[in-house]
C-alpha cells in the first residue's frame, strides 16, 4: 500500500482534548507536512468559527490557516446555500453557528410561521424556549436538518453531551425525524475536505477517535481509515464494531511511523 498523499485529521480527541494538545501531535503533523503530505482539520463541533479553530491550533503549536479547517457549521452553510439560498432558518446552536449562517445570507427567525429550516446543533445553551420554537416550526412543516450526530464530545476530563441530545428532543416531541445530517460521517463533509485537499479519496486517510463518525465516513468514502485511541473509543470496541478501521494507533504521535511504513 502507498502512503496517503493527504490526511483528514479530526480535532477533539485526536489532535487535542480541550486546551491540552495530545502529546506529540505537533511534531507528528510537522513531520507529515515535511514529507509533502497535505493536511486538513475536521471538526463536527459548531462551537467555534474556522478562524477560531485555526488560531487555537496555531496557539497549541500547529500552524494552521482558516482554509485548512472544515467544521460542520461551514459544511451546513454550503449545503443550504446550494439548495435553499436566502432561506429563513431557526438554528438551535451557539453564536458561531448563527454567524456562519448569517454570513452565508440566511435570515434567522423565531417565528414558526416563517421558519423554513430548523437546525439542530451542539448547543450548551439549549433550553425549553429553543425546543418549543423548533417544535412549533417542525409541526408547521419546516425542514429538519442537523450539523452532526455525535452523542458526546470528548473533553479533558471525560465527555459532555453533544448534538444528538438536541436532535432526540426535537424528534421525540415533534414526531419528526431529522432529514439530513451534514457533519461526519456524511459524504457532504468528506467532499468538502477532498475538494480542499485537491486529492482523490483513494489517496487520502481519515484519522479520528470515533468509530461511528470518523471511521464510518472514511470507509464509506474510500479513504484509509485510521483510529486513534486518545478520544472516545477504547481498543476493545474495535472488535465489536460493524465498520472497522484499517489501522489502529495509540495516538496521533504514531502517525508518521505508520506513514513511513506505508511508504516503504
Amino acid at each position: 500500500m502507498v502512503a496517503p498523499a493527504g490526511y483528514l485529521l479530526d480535532l477533539d480527541g485526536t489532535v487535542y482534548l480541550g486546551e491540552r494538545l495530545i502529546p506529540g501531535a505537533d511534531r507528528a503533523i510537522a513531520e507529515l507536512r515535511s514529507r509533502g503530505r497535505r493536511v486538513v482539520f475536521l471538526s463536527n463541533k459548531p462551537l467555534q468559527s474556522r478562524a477560531d479553530y485555526a488560531e487555537k491550533l496555531t496557539r497549541l503549536g500547529i500552524p494552521a490557516t482558516e482554509d485548512e479547517v472544515i467544521n460542520s457549521s461551514y459544511v451546513l452553510a454550503r449545503y443550504l446555500s446550494q439548495r435553499a439560498p436566502g432561506a429563513t432558518i431557526y438554528a438551535i446552536g451557539e453564536a458561531p453557528l448563527l454567524a456562519e449562517l448569517r454570513n452565508a445570507g440566511f435570515t434567522i427567525s423565531e417565528d414558526p410561521e416563517k421558519i423554513e429550516y430548523v437546525i439542530a446543533a451542539f448547543d450548551r445553551t439549549f433550553d425549553y424556549h429553543k425546543l418549543n420554537v423548533g417544535f412549533q416550526a417542525l409541526r408547521r412543516g419546516a425542514h429538519f436538518i442537523a450539523t452532526n450526530p455525535d452523542r458526546t464530545c470528548p473533553v479533558e476530563d471525560g465527555e459532555i453531551p453533544d448534538a444528538a441530545g438536541v436532535i432526540a428532543a426535537l424528534e421525540a416531541t415533534s414526531g419528526r425525524k431529522v432529514e439530513k445530517i451534514v457533519g461526519k460521517p456524511s459524504h457532504h463533509t468528506v467532499e468538502v475536505a477532498l475538494e480542499r485537499l485537491g486529492l482523490p479519496a483513494d489517496s487520502c486517510a481519515m484519522v479520528g477517535d470515533r468509530l461511528e463518525t470518523d471511521i464510518v465516513m472514511g470507509k464509506s468514502a474510500g479513504l484509509t481509515a485510521i483510529l486513534t485511541l486518545t478520544g472516545v473509543t477504547a481498543r476493545e470496541a474495535v472488535s465489536e464494531a460493524s465498520v472497522k478501521p484499517d489501522y489502529v494507533i495509540a495516538s496521533i504521535a504514531e502517525l508518521p511511523g505508520l506513514d513511513a511504513d506505508l511508504d516503504g
